[in-house]
């Protein structure tokens, strides 16, 4: 009796929070399914964990990118995201803010590689 009645409380709280940001959300095509899969794999959960978390990890995650992307535009530039904004954003969190600084030095060492590689193959 008591299950029955907790049941449907966890069936409407779910209902309530995955359709109150976006409407037609089952019908939404799944950005970063495929890669999530493999992180959550990586991290130990199953080869193939279940399309619910995924779906709930993916909606975290597109909640979080959404929620940087309008707090980036409304600190640097109206209406433009630079990658200083987002640094500016994250800069109290170590963690993601090293992340960020190891991304940012390999985006340009790769940069620097192409340009050489390019020169070397194309230039003369």
């Amino acid at each position: 009796m008591a299950e029955e009645e907790d049941d449907p409380g966890f069936d409407e709280d779910l209902d309530d929070g995955g359709n109150g940001g976006d409407s037609g959300q089952g019908k939404r095509k799944r950005l970063f399914s495929k890669e999530l899969r493999c992180m959550m794999y990586g991290f130990g959960d199953d080869q193939n964990p279940y399309t619910e978390s995924v779906d709930i990890l993916e909606d975290l995650v597109i909640e979080f990118i959404t929620e940087m992307t309008h707090k980036a535009m409304s600190i640097g530039r109206q209406g433009r995201v630079q990658v200083e904004d987002i640094v500016f954003l994250i800069r109290k969190d170590p963690r993601k803010f090293a992340r960020v600084k190891d991304l940012l030095t390999m985006n340009e060492e790769l940069k620097k590689a192409r340009k050489a590689f390019d020169e070397a193959n194309y230039g003369s």
